[in-house]
């Protein structure tokens, strides 16, 4: 039986792990987008909706506190994904920037292997 607040609140056992990831029009942003539906699928985490942050949807913004964790994945250095979630008012977050990765904006091409050390890392960015 639902009550009247669950279509804005997790039902789930166990809070998830949710992932904001840049998908930016460049090489870096689909390398940012492509891990973290990779970890999705994986079940290390849940891609959610980082426009429905920026564009204030009540259900969306209502579920993101309840994360057992949060992971911004940006992929330039302008960093979207993150300053989308401070002006939201959502601070308590790990971040990573492809940046630290060696990954260039404009020089990074989303291959198997740049999209999976993004994978990896953010993997382990979950479990700490």
């Amino acid at each position: 039986m639902q009550n009247e607040t669950s279509s804005s609140q997790c039902l789930c056992s166990t809070a998830p792990k949710l992932i904001f990831a840049c998908s930016g029009a460049s090489d870096v942003g689909e390398i940012s987008d492509r891990a973290a539906r990779r970890l999705t699928k994986e079940g290390k985490a849940k891609m959610y909706c980082l426009a429905g942050v920026g564009g204030r949807v009540p259900e969306i913004l209502a579920n993101v506190p309840l994360a057992q964790k949060i992971l911004v994945i940006d992929g330039c250095p302008a960093e979207c994904a993150k300053n989308t979630l401070l002006q939201a008012g959502f601070t308590v977050f790990e971040h990573l920037q492809l940046k630290a990765l060696g990954l260039e904006k404009g020089q990074s091409a989303p291959s198997f292997d740049n999209i999976q050390s993004t994978v990896n890392k953010a993997a382990q960015m979950l479990e700490t």
